[in-house]
């Protein structure tokens, strides 16, 4: 064995074993996109998101309605928490009625539709009557209830119409009636036009808009022709045109759409520009909750219509889209919840109700922006007053219910019951069990018994 100069046998080195290659790695941002693909697709997602985005809608609104409402309580020499008490209890009624929704089955929801549309119509013609009816800001719109409590009843029409329109659709769609025109217009368009009238009495073109913006979401959703649906468009717009033009505050509201200057001429603009001040001056993270500047007088309904301006001045960029992302998520789980949906009714109401939301946010927040010309409706679940939260937040409840109705996010539910405390029926003589994270001693059993 030969030896190494220092006498030493050589060491005999290991042979190199061959590099076997490993995994490729994934690409993260990929694995992140396909996770959240996967977790998008859930059964539950709808769910969810009109859950949680609701609620973050409406805690948010209280937090921004306390700070936007301070100071217009302490000029009306009310206490600075006023308007803010009066949403809390509103948000607390509305919650019991989104509950109370979420649970209905949707034959109750049908059953209610024709209970809601008669009070709606009673309500708003009784806005009409003198000692009755209450003008605010020139429109005769309100009942008032008593002390400072008021009613608009209009706001209970959406719902109305929603309810209503949705059975009617369905009803007939299940008969194979919607294929001729007549039955898709009649009564649908002129049981619209009877809560258009009652609501334009008042002077409320605004939620006049909103209600229309519904019937013509029924109409396509019902799959009604291009024609038809351009027919009744136009007679909309025309309606709508000749409304603005014999009215001098409408076509002032118009003439505002990007001014820059409070005074534009003969035409006073200056909530329109003040709003813009508000959002200007908010930066990307905003002045700071409560250090608004513009709420100390200068822009008018701060905490109502122009309550997005005031969240733009004091959060920022970023809290004016924290609220614009809340309002897309609730806008596409209405539109999946419809779309996955074989009952005709849920696809519907569901669509109803996705388009009285979405095109309310975009009419208010299209104002604020400036885009738009004042349409005075406020923001949905995030603006003052009680007689628009409490429709909404039971409209909401009904996407609830409807996302819950799905088999697929049923059996998801279904699986995610409490395992423990449960109670369970065991064998003939009925021996009640109780499921405990506690472990069981072993039962000591005779010998020979198996």
């Amino acid at each position: 064995m030969p030896s190494s100069r220092t006498g030493r046998p050589p060491v005999r080195r290991a042979a190199r074993r061959p590099v076997v290659p490993g995994p490729p790695r994934e690409n993260p941002l990929r694995t992140l996109v396909v996770r959240a693909r996967r977790a998008w697709d859930r059964p539950l997602t709808a769910y969810y998101l009109i859950l949680g985005g609701s609620l973050l809608l409406t805690g948010l609104g209280l937090v921004m309605v306390y700070s936007a409402s301070q100071i217009t309580a302490l000029q009306m020499s009310l206490p600075g928490s006023y308007f803010f008490r009066k949403q809390l209890l509103a948000a607390g009624i509305g919650a019991v009625l989104l509950f109370a929704a979420s649970r209905m089955p949707v034959r109750l929801h049908r059953a209610l539709a024709y209970p809601i549309l008669a009070g709606a119509v009673v309500l708003m013609a009784l806005v009409q009557v003198p000692g009755i009816g209450v003008a605010v800001n020139g429109n005769q719109n309100w009942i008032a209830l008593g002390g400072s409590f008021q009613l608009q009843p209009s706001e209970f029409g959406k719902l109305a119409l929603v309810l209503w329109g949705a059975d009617l659709l369905a009803r007939k769609q299940d008969k194979r009636l919607l294929t001729q025109w007549k039955h898709m217009l009649v009564p649908l368009v002129p049981a619209a036009f009877m809560l258009l009238g009652l609501i334009m009495l008042g002077g409320d073109m605004g939620t006049a808009i909103i209600l229309t913006a519904i019937l013509f979401g029924l109409l396509w959703l019902a799959g009604a022709p291009t024609r038809l649906f351009v027919g009744v468009l136009s007679v909309a717009a025309v309606l709508g045109a000749i409304l603005i033009r014999t009215s001098p505050n409408r076509m002032a509201r118009l003439a505002c759409l990007g001014a820059t200057e409070p005074q534009a001429g003969p035409v006073d603009c200056w909530q329109a520009v003040h709003g813009i001040y508000a959002l200007a001056s908010g930066g990307i993270f905003g002045s700071g909750l409560g250090a608004s500047v513009e709420k100390w007088g200068q822009l008018p309904e701060a905490h109502t219509d122009f309550i997005f301006a005031i969240t733009g001045e004091e959060l920022g960029l970023a809290g004016t889209l924290s609220v614009l992302a809340l309002f897309a998520a609730l806008g596409y789980a209405g539109i999946r919840v419809a779309g996955r949906t074989e009952d005709p009714f849920v696809r519907y109401a569901a669509g109803g109700v996705t388009t009285w939301i979405t095109a309310q946010a975009v009419i208010n927040i299209g104002a604020v922006l400036g885009l738009l010309p004042i349409a005075g409706v406020p923001l949905p679940l995030f603006s003052y007053g009680g007689s628009a939260l409490l429709p909404t937040m039971f409209a909401i409840g009904l996407l609830i219910a409807f996302a819950r109705e799905d088999p697929a996010a049923r059996m998801a539910l279904a699986m995610r019951q409490p395992r423990f405390g449960k109670k369970r029926v065991r064998g003939s003589q009925g021996s009640r069990r109780w499921n405990t994270m506690r472990r069981r001693a072993p039962v000591v059993r005779p010998s020979g018994e198996r």
